[in-house]
């Protein structure tokens, strides 16, 4: 194995993406990594992509870009000497698949919880159902509350079906609210259609794995200080008798 593979390796990003069936994930990361933009509902996706982005002005190369839905989504980054490998896991939202997507969240780095901006009911789930699983199986992986369709908040005809049902759409002051009780470490909204905030998803959802990852690296510095601090010191040989003799 090269030595690029080798850092690719080293420095490996899981990113997992939740939330209700049909709210947009797939299409996030279909606009996200090729700049397209599904017409219709896709249950299944296979295809390979190449996209680059910046993170606080730093290129970031993606390539090798694998995505089926229900299956993991590679991409490789690359930035200067530092490489890192992200993987994108498109999970089904269907309650039927709940066992399913358990499978994908042992060594998660950042989870992306995602609900629809004209879907209310997808913003309640977050709550109910979609952070208490992740509390239950990773409750210290960072995870990132990402509202999708914020293109349709001000569109008349979705407006008009939230009207007739006496709803209404989400504001981003409720999806902070809402990202600030649950304890996320950002909140997002975006557009896969006209790719507004698109970027920023995945600039915060990177922060957070940094983030994490120096926490997680400052407290393994302060335990092996204390434990080193505890330790008594290295016993001293007792000093040696001298060779000498008195002669009378």
């Amino acid at each position: 194995m090269s030595r690029r593979a080798d850092k690719v390796a080293m420095q490996a990003i899981k990113c997992v993406v939740v939330g209700d069936g049909a709210v947009g994930k797939t299409c996030m990361l279909m606009s996200f990594a090729n700049n397209v933009f599904p017409q219709e509902y896709i249950p299944t996706v296979f295809d390979n992509y190449n996209t680059a982005i910046m993170v606080d002005d730093s290129p970031y190369n993606l390539g090798s870009v694998l995505f089926l839905l229900r299956v993991p989504l590679l991409f490789l980054l690359s930035a200067a000497d530092l490489w890192r490998s992200s993987r994108l896991w498109d999970t089904a939202g269907q309650e039927e698949y709940d066992r399913l997507r358990a499978l994908c969240y042992p060594q998660t780095d950042v989870f992306l919880i995602c609900f629809s901006l004209v879907t209310p009911s997808s913003f309640e789930n977050v709550r109910l159902r979609w952070q208490p699983e992740l509390a239950t199986h990773c409750p210290t992986v960072p995870f990132i509350l990402v509202g999708l369709k914020i293109d349709l908040r001000e569109d008349p005809t979705a407006l008009e079906t939230l009207y007739k049902q006496k709803l209404s759409p989400i504001t981003t002051d409720e999806g902070r609210r809402l990202a600030q009780e649950l304890g996320a470490a950002a909140y997002a909204e975006c557009s896969a259609m006209t790719q507004r905030g698109l970027k920023t998803v995945f600039d915060e959802a990177t922060r957070a794995v940094l983030k994490n990852r120096a926490a997680a690296a400052a407290e393994e510095q302060t335990r092996r200080d204390s434990v080193a601090a505890a330790a008594p010191p290295p016993s001293r040989p007792p000093p040696k008798q001298s060779g000498c003799c008195l002669l009378s």
